[in-house]
C-alpha cells in the first residue's frame, strides 16, 4: 500500500530506526540513492552534495547521474572519495547495490520546480519498489500517475517541503527568553554559499571538543541529513515563521540542553530574491552570529540585475544593527586558487580581528574556542 507523506515530521526516522551516537554506528538505516541526472557538479546539486559529505538519516550507498558514471561522487564533489558509486541508470544500481529503501531527489532548483527528465527516473523507481523522497515544492504526492503507479507497487511517496497542517503550528510567544544557552546563527551574504554545510561542520567541531551542541535545521536538506530539530523555512507561513523558528530552540533546550544552539541559515539578509535572516537574530534571539562569504562573488545569485552583494563589513554593521555580534567569517572560495584563500583569509584575518574559516579546506576548528568563551 502506497504512503504518502504530507510533510516530513521530525520523529520519522526515530520511531523505525537506531542511531548510536556514543560509537557512531548506524544500525538498520535505510539505504538510498540520490538522483542528480547530470547536475552532479552544479550548483542545484546542493542538496546531494550534503547528503554525499554526510547524513544520519539514510545511508547513501549510491548516485544516478549518467554524466559522471563510473565515478565515485565524493571524488566529483571535492575530490574526497566517500566509497559512494555514481551509476547512470536505476537498472544498473539495482543490479549493483542491491537493496534500494528510497531515491531521494538531490537538486534543489529555481523555484522549487521538479525537471521534467526525473520524471521517467522516478517512475522507474517506483517500478523497481523504490521509496522516494522528494525536498522540492512540486510534490510527487499531487501527481496523480505517480500516486497510482506508487499504489500500485506498494511504495512511499515523502514530500520533505510539503506545508504542515495549520493546528501543528506555532506562533511566538516569547518563551525562546527562556533559553540560556547560547544561541548562534549561521547566516550568509547570498543564496548557495554553504551555510548548512558550515553549521554542521560548527555543530561536530563543537561536539568533538567535549561542547554539546545542537543545530537547528530550516530546509529540507537539513532534515535529509538528519536533523531532529527545524522546520522548513521557505513551506512555512509568514505568521508562523518566527513560531517554528522559537518553538524548535525552545524544544531542543528544554529536550537536550545543549550547551550551544546553532541555526541554519537561509538565502541572505539582502537578497532581493528572498530577504532572510532577521527571524533567526530576532525572533530567534541569535546575540551571536558565524557569516559565510564567496570573496569573488560580486552579484545576488551571480545576476547583475538583481544587484552588487555589499561588502562584508557593511554586512557586519547590519547584523550589528540587529543586535548580534559576528564572532567569525568562513570563506566559501569559488573560483579561487588556494594561494587567493590563504590571501583572502589573511586580509580579512587583519582587518576584521575574528577567525576567519576555511571550512572545506582548514575545518572550522578555530571558532570553538570562541564558542567556548559564550557559554556560561
Amino acid at each position: 500500500m502506497c504512503t504518502c507523506v504530507a510533510y516530513a515530521p521530525m520523529w520519522w526516522i526515530y520511531d523505525f530506526y537506531i542511531y548510536l551516537p556514543a560509537s557512531k554506528t548506524y544500525m538498520s538505516l535505510p539505504t538510498a540513492i540520490v538522483l542528480t541526472n547530470g547536475l552532479l557538479q552544479q550548483v542545484e546539486a546542493k542538496t546531494a552534495h550534503g547528503l554525499i559529505r554526510g547524513t544520519e538519516r539514510f545511508d547513501i550507498i549510491g548516485v544516478l547521474d549518467p554524466v559522471f558514471a563510473g565515478l565515485d561522487a565524493g571524488e566529483v564533489l571535492d575530490g574526497v572519495n566517500r566509497n559512494i558509486p555514481v551509476l547512470a541508470t536505476v537498472a544498473e544500481a539495482v543490479e549493483k547495490l542491491g537493496a534500494i529503501n528510497y531515491c531521494i531527489i538531490g537538486v534543489a532548483t529555481v523555484g522549487g520546480r521538479l525537471p521534467p527528465d526525473f520524471l521517467v527516473i522516478l517512475e522507474e523507481c517506483i517500478k523497481h519498489k523504490i521509496s522516494l523522497v522528494n525536498g522540492l515544492h512540486e510534490y510527487l504526492s499531487e501527481k496523480p500517475q505517480i500516486v497510482a503507479l506508487a499504489a500500485e507497487y506498494g511504495v512511499e511517496l515523502i514530500d520533505v517541503r510539503k506545508p504542515k497542517r495549520r493546528g501543528d503550528l506555532h506562533f511566538w510567544d516569547a518563551l525562546i527568553y527562556n533559553v540560556t544557552a547560547p544561541i548562534i546563527a549561521v547566516m550568509g551574504m547570498d543564496c548557495a554559499m554553504g551555510k548548512r554545510t558550515t553549521c554542521r561542520m560548527v555543530k561536530q567541531a563543537c561536539d568533538a571538543a567535549g561542547i554539546p551542541a545542537q543545530m537547528i535545521y530550516t530546509g529540507q536538506t537539513g532534515w535529509l541529513q538528519g536533523g531532529k530539530y527545524g522546520f522548513i523555512f521557505d513551506s512555512t507561513l509568514n505568521d508562523f515563521i518566527s513560531g517554528e523558528l522559537e518553538h524548535a530552540i525552545v524544544s531542543c533546550w528544554q529536550q537536550e540542553k545543549p550547551s550551544v544552539i546553532l541555526l541554519e541559515g537561509q538565502s541572505a539578509l539582502r537578497n532581493p530574491s528572498g530577504p532572510c535572516g532577521s527571524e533567526l537574530l530576532v525572533s530567534g534571539n541569535a546575540k551571536h552570529t558565524i557569516l559565510v562569504h564567496a570573496p569573488k562573488r560580486q552579484y545576488y545569485d551571480h545576476l547583475p540585475e538583481w544587484g552588487r552583494i555589499p561588502p562584508v563589513e557593511s554586512e557586519i554593521a547590519l547584523i550589528q544593527a540587529y543586535g548580534s555580534k559576528v564572532i567569525a567569517l568562513a570563506l566559501n572560495t569559488e573560483d579561487c586558487t588556494m594561494e587567493e584563500a590563504l590571501e583572502y583569509q589573511k586580509k580579512y584575518e587583519s582587518s576584521l580581528n575574528i577567525p576567519i574559516l576555511l571550512p572545506l579546506q582548514q575545518g572550522v576548528e578555530k571558532v570553538v574556542p570562541v564558542i567556548r568563551s559564550l557559554i556560561k
